[in-house]
């Protein structure tokens, strides 16, 4: 009976942990719009991996040449201000 009673219990955890969590505001969307949100959520936060790596590539770079400075630092402002539009 004990047996039972754990691979219930296992089976119940199982079909819990395998049904897909509601966010906020998306109880009354479609399956379709879900999916479509969450590509959405999934691009931007690619996007955002993305600047970030470019951010660090930029930082990493040294020179003593005025002119390679200057459009590292107007390419390292361009990041940042798209790294803010997206937050």
């Amino acid at each position: 009976m004990a047996r039972g009673w754990e691979s219930k219990s296992v089976e119940e955890q199982i079909a819990n942990a395998t049904e897909k969590p509601v966010r906020a505001g998306e109880a009354s969307m479609s399956e379709q719009e879900r999916r479509i949100a969450a590509e959405k959520r999934a691009a931007t936060e690619r996007r955002k991996q993305a600047l970030t790596l470019q951010r660090e590539n930029i930082l990493s770079q040294r020179t003593s040449n005025p002119g390679r400075r200057a459009a590292l630092e107007s390419a390292l402002s361009e990041i940042e201000s798209q790294l803010a539009a997206l937050d």
